[in-house]
């Protein structure tokens, strides 16, 4: 019997322990949220849970001995942690999260080992990257080239759910949602590399009306001139990897940054109310705080970024449950408590590649994949299925020697991404594709 090891258990980890179960492997999931783990399980007798952290890596040791491979759906600070001891004991291991510079170094140790180490087997990263890469294989094994490539992605609550002025709610890792709007960004567009400091990553947004949801943000997202290596496309002149937002997320963000909202200070705010904390954040009088805070932001009180700051609760008068912290930390938390999913609610991922391909006799042609999936009330939410379901399908086509590889790898190889797609198309979660599109239907 397959035996698998999951390290965490966190929002989307559900749908992958279903899929496990169902194929009738024996699950051990490891993780200081053991409740949770155990509601996972159901009282399946193939499932079990421990109550661990990486505070015990003995524990760990004999884990992953135990066990035929590991998923890491911890915070990826830790998985090349994870990595090196699954190296000890020759075991692949599957993650959903970025290469980190750790992990490549481990590169050569894994292919003596004969083990493999994949990562970004989740959604983004993930399904963007084996579903572009099939296209971009068709077009180069057409004797083509890439000469644009879009990819946007964005996990979303449905149309309907998305009912306060930032039009988002969280379906997963809150924290890191919030964190990464205070990333930089880097991409190619026709030909020059555009950078944009984390200060104007919401600035630098642009208007896509994605069909059957309407008009989206889309801002950059990270490093996108990497994966022109990655996705073996050095002809390219425009890279661009973005996220969707609906219009609220982007003018708020921008506007909590400009108030240094999101800021790593650590400061004593003991018996501060949240109007007082928005006031030293804007520097400016706690009287008539909306005008001053609108003033500040060079907007008007009924505009979005203050409709946001008031359904969030920042110009009321409750003192806040905080002493020495950061801003971030206050803002961020104040987020999660207003803005989370209900149970009640849908969420949705949308993921949409827009090439720009040419040929040999001088044609040229627009290729559109897409993809909207929902999420259910009653079973999983979309991310959760997106992220869960690709890593779960990863770890059986390696356990059944369908993936025969070894070495650090990501989903862009045929080998990986064919099996995949395929399976995954079975349940549910697909792209659209349309080839032979005029120019016009390309991003400006």
């Amino acid at each position: 019997m397959k035996k698998v090891l999951i390290l965490g258990a966190g929002l989307v980890v559900k749908p992958m322990v279903e899929y496990f179960l169902d194929k009738g492997y024996r699950l051990m999931i490891a993780s200081p949220m053991k409740e949770r783990a155990d509601e996972m399980i159901k009282g399946n007798p193939l499932g079990t849970a421990v109550d661990w952290s990486m505070d015990d890596p003995e524990m760990l040791e004999k884990l992953i001995a135990e066990y035929d491979i590991t998923v890491s759906l911890l915070p990826y600070k830790y998985h090349a942690d994870v990595a090196i001891v699954c190296l000890r004991h020759r075991k692949s291991l599957v993650t959903t999260s970025y290469v980190q510079p750790e992990m490549m170094t481990l590169n050569e140790a894994a292919r003596n080992s004969g083990i493999l180490l994949l990562n970004e087997a989740g959604l983004d990263p993930g399904i963007d990257h084996m579903t572009a890469m099939k296209i971009i294989d068709h077009i180069h094994d057409k004797g083509g080239k890439v000469e644009e490539f879009y990819s946007l992605c964005g996990a979303l609550p449905s149309p309907e759910a998305a009912t306060n002025p930032l039009k988002y709610k969280f379906s997963w890792s809150p924290k890191g949602v919030i964190l990464a709007s205070r990333n930089s960004a880097l991409y190619l567009k026709k030909g020059e590399k555009v950078f944009i400091p984390p200060a104007d990553l919401f600035k630098r947004r642009f208007n896509y009306n994605f069909p059957g949801i309407g008009d989206l943000d889309v801002y950059p997202n990270r490093d996108s001139i990497s994966y022109i290596d990655i996705y073996g496309i050095p002809e390219t002149k425009t890279m661009y990897r973005g996220t969707f937002r609906y219009k609220g997320w982007c003018e708020t963000l921008d506007a909590m940054k400009k108030l240094n909202m999101l800021d790593d200070t650590v400061i004593d705010y003991t018996g501060m109310s949240f109007s007082g904390f928005l006031a030293e954040r804007g520097g400016t009088e706690i009287g008539d705080l909306k005008k001053n805070i609108a003033r500040k932001l060079e907007t008007e009180p009924c505009d979005t970024p203050v409709k946001s700051l008031e359904y969030l609760g920042f110009f009321s008068d409750e003192i806040m449950q905080h002493n020495e912290t950061t801003p971030f930390e206050i803002t961020s938390d104040r987020m999660i408590s207003r803005m989370l999913l209900a149970d009640n609610e849908r969420d949705m991922v949308i993921l949409q590649h827009i090439f720009l391909a040419s040929y040999p006799d001088g044609t040229k042609e627009v290729i559109k994949s897409s993809m909207v999936d929902f999420g259910s009330p009653s079973t999983n939410t979309s991310i959760a299925r997106t992220v869960a379901l690709p890593a779960a399908i990863a770890v059986k086509l390696i356990l059944e020697k369908k993936i025969d590889l070894s070495g650090v790898f990501r989903p862009v190889v045929p080998q990986i991404y064919n099996p995949l797609l395929d399976e995954l198309k079975t349940l549910g979660i697909e792209m659209k594709e349309e080839f032979g599109l005029p120019e016009s239907e390309m991003i400006i």
